[in-house]
């Protein structure tokens, strides 16, 4: 119960602190301009809490999907009614420049929040897992496309259809906009080999490279009373190392090294608070599970014992890795044979919640860099020249400041509502994908509910979210 009071804390104040942000740069940059504002909204609907100070509604909107900033000198549309307000109100218009500057600051102070989050990142550092480093494959089943094509375990990705692969998120992600997987794989005893895998459908509807799953660690959290892993010395907060003389790659590579072992006597290694100790474990057959096991359980990927060093990552690579993932979404948007795939693997506004709820368990600093990230990519998303978005303000105000006159009210009337109506319906549909994908396999299929991946775009929020297996205990 504590743990979840606290991610809820932790991503309503990171979600909170990106939406004000945002807004605060509209609303810093009007004022300084001499502009009207009518009100500064942290979310949307009826207000849970309003106060007017100074002319100006402070409120907390129900809808905790956005914010806004009311400002009618910023209306492209003049319309009928908007005019006559201006004009009862004495409100003279805004010039070009200064509408642009408005519509500019709010991805400015994403841009703003997202340099100092990677400088804390730097400074404090955060905990980094293999995946995160390196694409090694942890695990392949033997019934699966990738085995039959000679992928196996501890073999290291370096090369997607002749792009390089820094890391597992890099492979899902190059997997996401592909429809055949080449591979260029090193083996673990250094030899180079390429491989053609057909890559499949994924749980949550996205193109995947099935049957595998990146390397992890055998961290235990538990083991059974009067289990062989119990009588042979294993307690809770090990780490298995080594099973009958060979290195774990993960979890799924211990539970089939135990399955092969069943009712012989078998050297383990383990870490315990920095030592390694020499064990003999010895698996026994359970009719219940229907394999050999050794009775103990693992922890999830969700805590920090996945994690095997802190890392400090400069802030301008950050920035720049976070800035290249979401151009290279975007780019797939609009590229013929990746669009279809790229738009499948959106997400809207609830697996964005999602995503922050899980990397907030995972790990506090973690957290900081995916906000970092979903600073970067909300700026980059609301600066696009888009009508509604803030870079369709930019957009209007350069049209009036090359032709020396603002777009017919008529047209524009008719672009915002049409770019309205796009979004809104973009924002519904990905909505309802994140109900299919990712709620109801919660309630319908509990037991193969995905672990997202930290890769997400935002606006109101894309995210692709890749699959991982959760293994079972040995």
């Amino acid at each position: 119960m504590l743990l979840i009071v606290y991610t809820l804390i932790v991503v309503v104040l990171l979600l909170g602190l990106t939406i004000f942000i945002h807004e605060l740069g509209h609303f810093l940059v009007a004022r300084a301009c001499g502009m009207v504002v009518d009100t500064f909204s942290l979310g949307f609907g009826p207000a849970l809490w309003k106060r007017k100070i100074g002319g100006v509604t402070y409120k907390i909107g129900c809808i905790p999907c956005g914010g806004y900033v009311a400002l009618p000198q910023m209306d492209p549309t003049h319309s009928p009614e908007a005019t006559a307000e201006q004009a009862q109100r004495a409100l003279p218009p805004a010039a070009p420049w200064q509408r642009m500057l408005v519509a500019i600051a709010g991805g400015a102070g994403n841009l703003l929040l997202a340099v100092l989050l990677a400088w804390l990142v730097f400074w404090v550092g955060k905990p980094s897992a293999p995946h995160e480093r390196n694409c090694r494959i942890g695990y392949v089943e033997t019934n699966s496309a990738a085995y039959a094509a000679g992928l196996r375990i501890a073999d290291e990705v370096t090369a997607f259809n002749r792009e390089p692969v820094r890391n597992w998120d890099d492979l899902i992600m190059k997997g996401v906009l592909a429809r055949t997987a080449h591979l260029r794989v090193r083996a673990a005893d250094g030899s180079v080999k390429e491989l053609t895998i057909p890559l499949e459908k994924g749980a949550l509807g996205i193109t995947v490279i099935p049957g595998i799953s990146p390397q992890n660690f055998c961290s235990i959290a538990a083991v059974v009373s009067g289990s062989s892993a119990a009588q042979a010395g294993i307690r809770g907060g090990d780490r298995i190392l080594e099973f009958d003389g060979l290195p774990l790659i993960s979890r799924e590579h211990l539970m089939d090294l135990v399955a092969q072992r069943r009712d012989q006597p078998t050297p383990a290694v383990v870490e315990r608070q920095g030592r390694r100790l020499a064990l003999t474990v010895t698996p026994h057959f359970s009719a219940k599970e229907g394999r050999a096991l050794i009775g103990v359980q693992f922890f999830g990927s969700t805590f920090d014992m996945d994690y095997d060093q802190i890392v400090h990552p400069r802030p301008g690579a950050q920035l720049r890795e976070h800035a290249t993932l979401i151009f290279r979404v975007l780019r797939a948007l609009v590229t013929p044979h990746e669009a279809k795939a790229a738009a499948g693997g959106l997400g809207g506004p609830i697996a964005v919640i999602l995503m922050f709820w899980w990397v907030v368990q995972r790990s506090f600093m973690v957290a900081i860099s995916f906000t970092c990230m979903f600073n970067v990519n909300l700026a980059i998303i609301n600066l696009l020249p888009i009508p509604i978005l803030d870079g369709g303000h930019v957009l209007f105000a350069l049209w009036e400041m090359v032709t020396r006159r603002r777009i017919n009210a008529k047209v524009a009337n008719a672009i915002m509502n049409f770019f309205l109506v796009l979004i809104l319906g973009a924002a519904l549909l990905l909505m309802y994908q994140d109900v299919v994908r990712m709620i109801l396999p919660r309630f319908f299929h509990p037991a193969a509910e995905p672990t997202p991946a930290a890769v997400t775009n935002a606006p109101p929020a894309m995210t692709n979210v890749p699959p991982a297996a959760v293994p079972s205990a040995p």
